[in-house]
């Protein structure tokens, strides 16, 4: 009998999990009016891939396949994600999640770690409207 009890509980944690783990679908409305400084340089996006390699790679993989608890960053959200929401969550980083904040790195080196996912995804293009 106490199994029946746990099954709606263990429904709500896997739906808290499953949530926590799309931060970009949680964003506050603000990050969407920011654009990248770098967009299209190709300087930036060379920098962007070494950033990459050396902050992001060891939990989302170097061909961001993700790893563990780290999601893929080939997903479509990621795809059409605005700069600003990339950009947001580089600065913010989700603790429950298990995505660290990347505040200690210069905004220009972001930006370049943004450029460098939105050339490496195949858009080199902002989203024609957020989501």
């Amino acid at each position: 009998m106490r199994w029946r009890a746990l099954v709606p509980a263990g429904i709500l944690l896997a739906a808290a999990w499953t949530g926590e783990r799309d931060l970009l679908s949680r964003l506050p409305e603000q990050p969407f009016a920011l654009r990248n400084p770098l967009q299209l340089d190709p300087d930036a996006e060379r920098a962007g891939a070494k950033l990459y390699a050396r902050e992001c790679s060891a939990c989302h993989g170097l061909r961001r396949e993700g790893r563990g608890r780290a999601p893929s960053l080939d997903r479509e959200i990621v795809r059409q994600a605005a700069p600003g929401e990339l950009f947001w969550v580089l600065r913010n980083g989700s603790l429950r999640a298990g995505m660290p904040s990347f505040a200690h790195l210069p905004e220009t080196e972001r930006w370049q770690i943004i450029a460098f996912l939105r050339r490496s995804s195949g858009t080199g293009r902002e989203p024609a409207h957020p989501r």
